[in-house]
């Protein structure tokens, strides 16, 4: 990638700084704008599919990120967003394609895609600008100022502008019938376990993010609106989610085959956490510490923010209680879902030089139930209106 302006980014190291519009830059007008979203992923969440719509959304940046190295992009639970620039359209385009196709031959699931010049969204009004987030050295995700993000899911999702979709869509013909390359693409630990309480997923949409933030921070009485710790991780074997790495791996290889190879790989990586083995420059005890650094555990686009963090049992009913007060000022709209766990699919480029992430997601698809109650508080607001 040109890495023209988004890896010269200087980048935002802590949650507070995400608030800050002046850390984001405009999108220059020939840049693209890739969106991936599930449709039915309230369905599939309710089937239990939860971690198959993570690892369908984890999917789209893993095959866009192994295809064209270091790019912006931000997982959203049941869906992905990623900027690429204009040299890469034709190649982008067959990318998205095969993410889609994997979804559907691999995973039963519909991934909308779509694909469009930034400035197509900016003749429309939208606006979009970046920002790189910076968890540790070698590891960052993009944060979205503006709405352009929101106008493009708008239309796939068939609540915006049509003419828009139609320049966005991603013809079926490109799938060529190949899976993305997944390589690095894994969900081998347990799930999230809560320690401080339970695992809170919020989707919130207002203006003063920032204040928002520290208010809640202050209302769960944590030091960090965060997801994990140390005593969160653990990991047993056979794990409970491989089958999904398997179809990742397979590439037209035979799913027993690939599947007893991971078996026996993620025994001896059991054998190696437990003794706490290091392994060349590969050390178990250092990699865990920096899972919890680089846990993905809130996103922001425009006026909404994205949070799953493990909150004390008593101070939840606070933290609902005062977003409803807000909301009925109608200061801001907010979708919260409460489970006992978080769910974490990771990427992992370099597991011995520190470059992997790890994108979470709260229990039984926190951010889809989330976004539901949001979406339902909205349509209620709506009939209730004269």
């Amino acid at each position: 990638m040109g890495g023209s302006f988004y890896e010269a980014l200087t980048p935002i190291a802590a949650i507070d700084g995400s608030f800050d519009d002046s850390r984001y830059v405009a999108v220059p007008a020939d840049w693209l704008l890739a969106v991936a979203d599930i449709r039915g992923s309230t369905a599939a969440v309710a089937e239990g599919r939860h971690a198959d719509v993570n690892f369908a959304a984890a999917a789209m940046i893993a095959g866009l990120t192994n295809r064209f190295g270091t790019i912006p992009f931000q997982f959203t639970g049941d869906g992905a967003v990623a900027l690429l620039p204009p040299e890469m359209a034709e190649a982008a385009r067959r990318e998205l394609a095969r993410s889609r196709g994997f979804a559907r031959r691999q995973l039963s699931l519909d991934l909308r895609v779509g694909l469009v010049a930034v400035g197509v969204l900016g003749d429309r009004g939208a606006s979009l600008s970046v920002g790189r987030y910076q968890p540790s050295p070698g590891n960052s995700y993009a944060l979205f100022a503006g709405d352009a993000v929101q106008a493009l899911e708008a239309a796939l999702k068939d609540r915006g502008e049509p003419a828009l979709a139609a320049l966005a869509a991603v013809a079926e013909d490109l799938d060529d019938g190949e899976d993305p390359d997944l390589t690095g693409l894994s969900c081998r630990w347990d799930p999230l376990k809560a320690v401080r309480g339970r695992m809170v997923s919020l989707v919130i949409e207002g203006p003063g993010l920032a204040s928002l933030h520290a208010e809640l921070l202050a209302l769960a009485k944590v030091p960090a609106l965060s997801a994990g710790e140390a005593a969160s991780l653990s990991y047993h074997w056979p794990p409970g989610r491989l089958w999904l790495e398997a179809k990742a791996r397979a590439q037209g290889r035979a799913l027993a085959v690939v599947m007893a190879g991971l078996l026996l790989e993620t025994l001896f990586m059991l054998l190696v956490f437990r003794l706490r083995l290091p392994l060349g420059r590969f050390d178990p005890e250092r990699y865990r510490r920096e899972i919890i650094t680089n846990l993905i555990d809130f996103s922001r686009s425009g006026d909404l923010l994205n949070l799953v963090f493990d909150c004390p049992l008593e101070q939840i009913p606070a933290v609902r209680r005062h977003l409803e007060e807000r909301s009925r000022r109608g200061e801001l709209a907010f979708g919260m879902h409460v489970a006992d766990f978080a769910v974490m699919t990771c990427l992992v480029a370099s597991a011995a030089d520190g470059r992997h992430i790890h994108f979470v997601d709260g229990g039984d698809g926190g951010y889809t139930r989330a976004a539901t109650e949001l979406k339902e508080k909205r349509l209620t607001a709506l009939s209730s209106s004269p």
